[in-house]
């Protein structure tokens, strides 16, 4: 495109509805920000199985008003007319605007256009679009991201296990190569005011989730973020219908606010996210700390004093509690390759099959059989998906119901004078002790995680930290039957038995790697835990030496 940033600005000015974008991109060329154009118009967000995610701002490669409307024509002419297509967004600059758009030319096209009566978490949307039996939804959130990013998630609609999931190859190329095929959407054919729904469909999700399998106990007291985003009216209505205290809602943090003012990075797992919440819940003397990210899709979970616990951890004893709770022949549980390798000891102590799938709720939630249910997966960045002996009411991860199953296991163990720490210690004695750990290596060109991935492919290292390298598995080939992906997984012997799983991220310029320790179930799990703590920051060195050689 290289000269033609200047002709392409200026038939971006003609088209875009949107006049803060428009007096963006005007500032641009008056000032002959050439950096500037190539920056907006030399690429463009490309449209994949997690929809759209980029900046906010003027031209194709940032999230803005033409790329929505883009989207949402390539989405109608991929679905045909006559097609019910549910909509929800949150509170994220542009959010709303960006749904009403998507609304607009939906029902243009011939399609029903559904949207949700007030900014809701994700769960609410995909929800939303299995109970209504619809063809599609979008949920307009760029989940725990930057202030200045918003995004477009895609959910497929119809009947089974996997309906209102987000899509999965190759619906995504479907619906890209529909993009494609848009053209300026000042031509569009738009629709008149949108058909909003009503409470009952808040309704709706609250019962579903509500009725999904709870221990008897009820007392614990909570306290919650919502990370400035719209978790807090639907988690609050939740508790109270199922009949727990109301959790003590961190006052600086309650309010939907798009700027995120008290946070670095609207992430829990972000380092100094979540000090604020601790902190008052050690004021409050709380039983538990409990964060949304701000679309709520994803769930934090601290002890006071203790700080937070892993996602791992979460997945363990949410497992155990689904699990004690639901009956019947063919249920299954389902991680990723990512995540810890505690689950499958869960799963045999259970009687029950254990899948793993790829990383993203796309690939759990469709896991199984077709004599198989899938009542509960899991992955490590704190996403869970629950389910029941009548089914599940989310077929993605949902930081709502996993908050009350939570308080649930919470709440049945102060009965009995205990803590998730005692629970911890308890599985550990059953299953050995399994600690993880992350490490990320960011590159200024994504060529060099390229780069580093066919280098340790073609030299693959023999050992990390004194552990020897027993096997590596390259799902590059699609091992074990799962579609390929970039990613390789070494299992480690030795002295102790260790997991080091690699894979460049998705959406930014970074080598992810996933460490894994496992310790034999111990009488002394304190002291294993500090061994394991050790080995883990030993592999956690070795690893960072071996990505940036």
């Amino acid at each position: 495109m290289g000269g033609n940033h200047r002709d392409q600005a200026l038939q971006w000015l003609e088209q875009d509805p949107d006049p803060e974008t428009r007096a963006e991109l005007a500032a641009i060329l008056d000032r002959g920000d050439e950096a500037g154009l190539a920056d907006r118009f030399a690429g463009r967000l490309e449209f994949g199985t997690a929809g759209l995610r980029g900046e906010l701002g003027a031209g194709p490669n940032r999230m803005n008003r033409v790329t929505v409307m883009r989207a949402a024509a390539g989405l109608a002419r991929w679905l045909g007319p006559g097609r019910t297509v549910v909509i929800g967004y949150d509170a994220r600059h542009g959010s709303e605007k960006f749904a009403r758009d998507t609304a607009a030319v939906l029902t243009g096209a011939g399609c029903r256009a559904l949207v949700l009566p007030r900014t809701l978490p994700t769960p609410v949307l995909a929800h939303a679009v299995r109970d209504r039996a619809a063809d599609a939804g979008v949920m307009v959130t760029a989940s725990h991201n930057p202030p200045r990013d918003n995004g477009y998630k895609v959910y497929v609609g119809g009947f089974g296990p996997a309906a209102g999931s987000q899509i999965v190859p190759p619906l995504d190329e479907g619906i890209s190569i529909a993009i494609d095929t848009v053209g300026r959407v000042d031509t569009l054919p738009l629709g008149g005011d949108p058909e909003i729904l009503g409470e009952e469909t808040v309704e709706r999700y609250l019962a579903a989730v509500t009725a999904l399998p709870l221990g008897p106990e009820r007392d614990v007291s909570v306290t919650y973020t919502p990370m400035h985003g719209v978790g807090a009216a639907t988690l609050l209505a939740a508790f109270d219908r199922a009949g727990f205290p109301a959790p003590r809602v961190l006052p600086e943090q309650a309010e939907p606010d798009p700027d995120f003012p008290t946070v670095a990075f609207p992430n829990p797992e972000e380092p100094g996210a979540m000090d604020l919440a601790l902190a008052a819940g050690a004021r409050d003397g709380s039983d538990l700390v409990l964060a949304n990210d701000p679309d709520a899709d994803r769930l934090a979970v601290a002890v006071p004093g203790h700080g937070l616990l892993t996602g791992d951890e979460v997945g363990g004893l949410l497992a155990e509690h689904v699990l004690g709770r639901t009956r019947g022949d063919g249920r299954l549980v389902a991680t990723t390759i990512v995540s810890a390798s505690l689950l499958p000891k869960i799963a045999a102590a259970h009687g029950v099959h254990c899948a793993e799938t790829l990383t993203g709720f796309k690939w759990l939630v469709r896991a199984g059989g077709e004599d198989e249910r899938n009542v509960f997966c899991y992955e490590e960045a704190l996403g869970y998906c629950l389910g029941g002996d009548g089914g599940r009411p989310v077929a993605d991860k949902d930081g709502i119901s996993a908050a009350l199953a939570v308080a649930s296991l919470a709440a049945g163990a102060k009965a009995r004078g205990r803590t998730l720490l005692d629970l911890l210690d308890d599985q550990a004695r059953r299953y050995g002790l399994h600690r993880t750990r992350q490490l990320s290596v960011r590159a200024q060109e994504p060529s060099r995680i390229t780069e580093a991935m066919r280098r340790l492919r073609a030299e693959p290292p023999k050992g990390f930290a004194g552990l020897p390298v027993e096997a590596v598995e390259d799902f590059a080939v699609g091992h074990g039957g799962l579609p390929p992906t970039d990613a390789l997984r070494y299992r480690l012997g030795g002295a102790v038995r260790a997991h080091v799983t690699l894979r460049p991220s998705g959406t930014e310029p970074k080598l992810k790697a996933y460490l894994e320790v496992i310790l034999p179930a111990p009488d002394d799990v304190a002291t294993a835990r500090r061994a394991a703590e050790e080995h883990l920051t030993a592999l956690h060195d070795a690893v960072a030496r071996a990505i940036g050689g």
